[in-house]
């Protein structure tokens, strides 16, 4: 049996560790990377960096490599990989998975304004302040780049690039973060916004913590949606348990609760 993880994530390099610990007799995994990070951590097994060539592109690779099962462990806003897998197991009849992290819940404390794009955040910020934090990654600042009259500090893993807002400040860094550095963070550089994609998960979690006990606004920007009719489970060891269910029983794995 075949599994095609589509990675990049933290959950998808911990579901290829999970699967290697525990590799049964007749397993093969396969993690793919997109290569927009320059320097990805690499999960066990074998690994293939770079894009498919769209959803034609992605079902000839299933055919050609014998992909038994596909799951797709990429980031909750890595909406065009998503959509052409889903397109690819449809039209190859290969069984597809959604591993994806809960998104996060606001809670008693928190000045969340929810948008659908970065330029309905970036349309908000001149409302609400105008020193930003801003940990949405380095592809998206063009959305923010007319914004003149507003500072950013923009965090990403890898240098972003232009277009990019005039007045910037870059910090290279990846999480996980803690709440400590984060609240340190805030108030070294009189931040009086934050703006971030809903991620999910904990590691860059303590931004929001730290933003709430400031009082700070936060632009959070939906992530979109799963592709429909795909079955859905928040963690590894879930994915884990389905890959396990077709390679013991053999057809298609039964659907997660």
């Amino acid at each position: 049996m075949h599994v095609l993880i589509l990675g990049g994530t933290t959950e998808a390099r911990r579901l290829a560790e999970s699967l290697a610990a525990g590799t049964p007799a007749g397993l093969r995994v396969t993690s793919s990377l997109a290569g927009r990070v320059g320097a990805p951590r690499l999960p066990p097994g074998e690994v293939r960096v770079g894009g498919f060539g769209g959803a034609e592109g992605l079902a000839r690779w299933l055919g050609e490599h014998a992909v038994d099962a596909v799951v797709d462990a990429t980031h909750p806003f890595a909406g065009t990989i998503s959509s052409n897998a889903a397109a690819a197991a449809a039209a190859t009849g290969v069984p597809l998975l959604v591993l994806r992290r809960p998104g996060w819940v606001p809670v008693a404390g928190d000045v969340w304004h929810e948008t659908g794009t970065l330029e309905e955040a970036a349309g908000l910020l001149p409302s609400l302040g105008r020193r930003v934090f801003l940990t949405t990654g380095r592809l998206g600042l063009a959305a923010f780049a007319a914004l003149e009259d507003l500072w950013f500090l923009v965090r990403s893993v890898d240098a972003p690039q232009a277009p990019a807002p005039p007045r910037m400040e870059v910090l290279l860094d990846r999480g996980p973060f803690t709440p400590e550095g984060e609240r340190e963070l805030l108030r070294r550089h009189a931040v009086d916004v934050v703006v971030t994609k809903d991620s999910g998960g904990q590691a860059t979690a303590p931004k929001l913590t730290a933003a709430r006990e400031a009082g700070l606004p936060v632009v959070v920007v939906r992530r979109p949606p799963v592709p429909p009719g795909v079955p859905i489970v928040p963690d590894p060891a879930a994915a884990a348990a389905w890959i396990s269910a077709r390679l013991h029983r053999g057809g298609t794995p039964p659907d997660p609760d």
